[in-house]
């Protein structure tokens, strides 16, 4: 196999990734996507190599719990993970970027849109993420077929002006689909879409999988799934370099579960902790404590206990008066072990550039309050 050049791209240069993802796909070079310029100067970027083979996309995962590890992707990768997702729906479409490009996620936009030949409207990912902008490039879109993809932060924030602007709600109903992923959205966020007729998939997937390969439930074509010790296994031709087990499969680190043939994820194994001997999922109490009114984002840590173990701790975004009844709340439909011995109410949630939660910094939070 041949070797081509690596070209470092940041992140804020979005037409110069498109033109270099664009050879990339055609096989004559491979793309590492920086973090962003900031006042001209480059990000450091160490450890990049000058050349590789079967590569078209270097990518950094989230590092939400941990120290990023970078991601090659092949260029059969790119390609079927895009024409999965436009099998889909039976169509592609143009899309609005909302998110960085330097994480799966937006870079997959760009993948899409250029396999698609459209021009995607680009917001500004450099600065904070606010509806009214999201409206603007919304309204912008003139393609017969409309896309985004959005982190469940972002699809808060459009819920919150939503309710109260028509303009936004007409916006969002014009999209062919709005995919959300990345963490687990509030049952309460997803209903409010769902009343008012907005089309959005909840989809699961990560940087070894080129991004989303299960949509609502739904593996896409190509894509199958298995269980391994509850653990998710996935194959497909959208895998990255060098991450599958022996039997062709990667054994991701989410517990999940069928029902009927449709895949829930229950949340991250070291999202799992024991209290007073009991498995609690912080996915779970997360979504509890997020249906709560009054409370607009929410995150769950595990926090040492001499006696329990482990127990749970929640970092909330909201209404201060409400914090008894999340507790209430957690404890009614989850029990004992899970009701939160400590909840904190922030002003906002320490994010990643990516829109994740920021869990390292979120524990620390408990540390400060001691």
């Amino acid at each position: 196999m041949n070797s081509v050049p690596v070209k470092v791209i940041p992140a804020n240069d979005v037409v110069g990734a498109l033109l270099a993802l664009g050879e990339a796909l055609e096989g004559k070079c491979c793309v590492y996507i920086s973090p962003r310029e900031v006042n001209g100067v480059k990000a450091e970027v160490t450890g990049i190599p000058e050349s590789v083979v079967d590569t078209a996309l270097i990518v950094e995962s989230s590092g939400s719990t941990g120290t990023p590890k970078r991601i090659h992707l092949g260029k059969e990768a790119l390609i079927a993970s895009a024409k999965a997702t436009e099998k889909y729906f039976g169509f592609t479409g143009q899309w609005v970027l909302a998110l960085p490009i330097n994480y799966i996620a937006g870079a997959m936009v760009l993948v899409r849109s250029l396999l698609a030949d459209t021009q995607p409207v680009v917001m500004n990912t450099s600065v904070g993420f606010t509806p009214e902008a999201f409206a603007l490039s919304s309204s912008l879109l003139t393609g017969e077929h409309k896309f985004v993809s959005v982190v469940p932060t972002q699809l808060v924030r459009i819920k919150q002006l939503a309710e109260t602007d028509e303009f936004l709600l007409m916006l969002l109903k014009r999209y062919d689909a709005i995919l959300v992923g990345g963490q687990a959205v509030s049952a309460d966020v997803l209903n409010f879409f769902s009343f008012h007729d907005v089309k959005v998939i909840s989809t699961y997937g990560m940087a070894e999988t080129s991004g989303g390969c299960v949509y609502n439930g739904e593996a896409l074509d190509g894509v199958e799934i298995k269980l391994v010790d509850g653990r998710v296994a996935i194959t497909g031709a959208m895998l990255a370099n060098d991450v599958a087990d022996d039997s062709g499969y990667l054994v991701s680190n989410d517990m999940g579960e069928f029902v009927g043939d449709r895949l829930t994820i229950l949340g991250r194994s070291d999202r799992v902790l024991i209290s007073g001997g009991l498995k609690i999922g912080l996915d779970q109490v997360e979504a509890v404590a997020g249906s709560v009114p009054g409370v607009v984002e929410v995150a769950a840590t595990a926090l040492d206990s001499v006696e329990w173990g482990q127990r749970v701790g929640i970092v909330y975004v909201g209404s201060p008066e409400v914090a008894d009844y999340v507790a209430g709340a957690v404890f009614e439909q989850l029990g004992i072990a899970a009701k939160p011995i400590r909840v904190i109410r922030v002003d906002r949630l320490p994010r990643l550039e990516n829109g994740k939660t920021d869990l390292i910094t979120l524990k620390q939070l408990f540390d400060e309050e001691d």
